[in-house]
């Protein structure tokens, strides 16, 4: 994966899975004693938990221009490295395109100086102790999609690639993993078929399984991780895979697969900007799979990556607490059910010159997930509408097994009874304590109150004093269109996008609620919300209702009228 995520196939409401763990059957065992298995203690399965928790370096030497750049990334450093080792991370996934530095035909030899590169950042992650995978990324569908319409040659230049990789890498230590093909799907090449993609999946693996055993060195019982098609969790998928690895009989084999959450709340489509129950259910029941298929027969899954989709185009796609939900959540799943799990990062997450988070509160919830459940809350929001009487706001906690040791306002610590009311798992915040922190009566945020707990990172409830927001008149065109937008303390949820007979405009018009930064952005800086030429695309002439909800609970309606590439916008008074 990767912020080209253009090149993935995305498939109505479902995106899911893996697993990890279990001990292998006795004859299994047996093999790995026979192999010198590099876990002799144990199995690959206690490799495959050594790796929890795990990171990608994403969009760096998997990008498809000339260098490790050409997406953005600085060049990796030895610091790099180093700082993702301590900030716990015990494994280290590095996405390798390879096609762009490789010859022409018969021999397909890789460029010496990208292999040397590769193997540098291979060592420095070694060095720091760092489980370690490298594979084939982006030649998924680069040239790998094409195996129908061009068998012989693909096959080739695979096998070419691996053979290479496979004695580079030949005396490395047990630590450093191999990954067949990242994604690996035949769909960009023509292929629709089912069971031709799952047959030439097969023969990929089959061979780079046979090249990377035969290659000597390490590599006769390195791990090696294979993949579903599409690295998918989906059921015919998984038992696809689980077939894959019966028949290989090979006791140092991990499968892998990606998860990116339900398809609606990850991008913020259809209305489903909040997490609610069909998302948490997606990913149980996409889990409980890959445990029941694989993990529970003694094959260890690894997450290979997980995220949500909207986050390559902004991780505010998803509303801070949602976000912060989904992934508490996500972790406590992964957790139960064994599942080594590896963050995709492509820049968005560690920024990669300043060695820092760019969402700590993120990173926070997500590696206190590593070893228990954080708390959470129904919500991070408190709205309060300016000019109301402000009364007492309730806000269920999500204690997950710890308890509320606290609330604070800054570093004042508040008084139970006074200002705050805890009844079992309902948080009552007073009207007193609400009429305090506001009485500076500004619009927007005017405090953070912070929920300490037993276990975990505080959870802050921001609180908001907002009014109506105004949309003003404005005229542009469909690739420059803007509507002013006074916020007024509010911030945007989702849009609805109408047309007058009632249908839905815009892409995706199976739904009213359109997707979040693709067709439409709140810019609060420069108070304005963008509507997308990518919106108007596939907007037909006329005139068309936009529907804005806000977290504050208001609607406000908007019209605008397309006329060619001419756009228009008008206020609707009620």
């Amino acid at each position: 994966m990767s912020s080209r995520k253009k090149f993935r196939s995305i498939t109505a409401f479902a995106m899911a899975a893996m697993m990890a763990v279990s001990l292998l059957s006795s004859a299994v065992s047996a093999a790995a004693e026979e192999l010198k298995a590099p876990d002799t203690r144990s199995s690959i399965s206690a490799y495959a938990e050594a790796m929890q928790p795990g990171w990608n370096l994403g969009n760096t030497l998997d990008a498809t221009g000339d260098d490790e750049t050409s997406w953005g990334n600085p060049r990796v450093t030895k610091e790099l490295i180093q700082q993702i080792a301590a900030e716990g991370y015990k494994s280290i996934r590095i996405p390798v395109t390879w096609g762009q530095h490789m010859g022409e035909a018969p021999d397909y030899t890789i460029d010496p100086a990208y292999m040397e590169r590769v193997q540098e950042v291979v060592g420095w992650a070694l060095d720091a102790d760092l489980y370690v995978m490298i594979n084939m990324h982006h030649d998924s569908w680069q040239w790998i999609s094409y195996m129908e319409s061009n068998h012989d040659e693909v096959l080739a230049k695979y096998n070419a690639a691996w053979t290479q990789i496979a004695d580079r890498f030949k005396n490395h230590s047990e630590k450093l993993m191999f990954e067949a093909i990242n994604e690996p799907r035949f769909t960009d090449g023509g292929t629709t078929d089912r069971e031709k993609q799952y047959e030439m999946l097969k023969e990929l693996l089959v061979s780079f399984h046979k090249i990377v055993r035969a290659s000597g060195g390490e590599n006769g019982v390195r791990p090696l991780v294979i993949p579903t098609r599409e690295t998918s969790p989906a059921q015919e998928d998984l038992d696809a895979l689980y077939e894959t690895i019966r028949e290989f009989n090979d006791p140092n084999l991990i499968a892998t697969v990606h998860f990116y959450g339900f398809w609606p709340f990850s991008v913020n489509i259809a209305g489903y900007y909040k997490l609610e129950q069909d998302t948490m259910n997606d990913m149980i029941t996409t889990f409980d799979n890959v445990r029941n298929t694989l993990v529970s027969k003694g094959i260890p899954v690894i997450l290979g990556e997980y995220g949500l989709l909207g986050f390559d185009k902004n991780t505010s796609v998803i509303e801070q607490g949602e976000k912060l939900k989904f992934f508490e959540n996500l972790m406590h799943v992964l957790k139960e059910r064994h599942i080594t799990h590896m963050l995709w990062d492509n820049g968005q997450h560690l920024k990669r010159t300043e060695l820092v988070w760019s969402d700590p509160e993120l990173i926070h919830i997500m590696k206190a997930g590593w070893e228990q459940r954080a708390s959470t809350a129904e919500t991070d929001l408190v709205y309060l509408k300016y000019g109301e009487e402000i009364k007492d706001v309730k806000v269920p906690l999500n204690l997950n097994g710890n308890e509320l040791t606290g609330l604070y306002n800054g570093s004042t610590q508040l008084e139970e009874g006074k200002d705050y009311e805890l009844a079992g798992t309902e948080l009552t915040l007073k009207a007193s304590l609400l009429t305090r922190v506001t009485k500076a009566g500004h619009l927007g945020q005017n405090a953070i109150l912070s929920a300490k707990f037993s276990y975990g990172p505080d959870w802050r409830l921001k609180v908001v004093v907002y009014e109506l927001p105004q949309l003003g008149d404005t005229a542009g065109t469909v690739d420059n269109f803007a509507i002013p937008t006074l916020f007024n303390g509010n911030r945007l949820a989702t849009m609805e996008a109408i047309y007058n007979d009632g249908s839905f405009a815009g892409p995706q018009n199976w739904t009213s609620y359109k997707e979040y930064a693709y067709t439409f952005i709140p810019d609060f800086m420069k108070d304005q919300i963008i509507i997308s030429e990518n919106f108007f695309n596939e907007t037909n002439d006329g005139e068309v209702t936009l529907k804005f909800h806000f977290w504050g609970g208001d609607i406000v309606s908007y019209k605008i009228t397309k006329s060619g590439t001419q756009v228009t916008g008008k206020a609707v008074t009620e």
